[in-house]
């Protein structure tokens, strides 16, 4: 705070007592019988302060597990892993047994097709009397013959 400034004006309340609107002679506590009971304490200056019971609440009791062996914990996770590994030896094995197959199967194709365009070149051409003509070292090969 600074030299200039003034603290605000502050206010003092005091309490003031309460006449007590009710007698203690005349006020009997009585328990009744049914639920909820209610209490009243009669206060040394004479007022009376009336109201329930009130009970801390207990929590629920915890169920009592049974121990597990750490032994058990143990086997129980290695069947686990060992039925993982199991299981994946088994999805290894049959994708390479099905990229197998389906290589096998692309060189199979790949051999139809390409034997079909021998063929194809071989017996398409076979009625043509021009025969076929192949170009070796600027050399001209016709039917057998060389015309150089």
């Amino acid at each position: 705070m600074h030299r200039s400034e003034r603290p605000a004006a502050v206010e003092i309340h005091h309490p003031q007592t309460i006449a007590p609107t009710v007698h203690p002679a005349h006020v009997v506590p009585v328990q009744p019988g049914t639920v909820p009971a209610v209490a009243s304490i009669v206060l040394p200056d004479g007022r009376v302060v009336t109201g329930y019971a009130v009970h801390p609440t207990q929590p629920e009791p915890v169920a009592v597990k049974p121990a597990v062996s750490r032994t058990a914990v143990n086997i129980a996770l290695g069947g686990i892993g060992f039925g993982a590994v199991c299981g994946g030896l088994f999805l290894l094995t049959a994708f390479i047994a099905a990229l197998t197959a389906f290589i096998t199967q692309l060189i199979i194709l790949a051999a139809v097709i390409f034997g079909g365009w021998i063929a194809v070149q071989v017996l398409g051409r076979s009625g043509h009397r021009g025969g076929t003509t192949v170009n070796i070292r600027k050399a001209v090969i016709k039917r057998n013959h060389f015309h150089g």
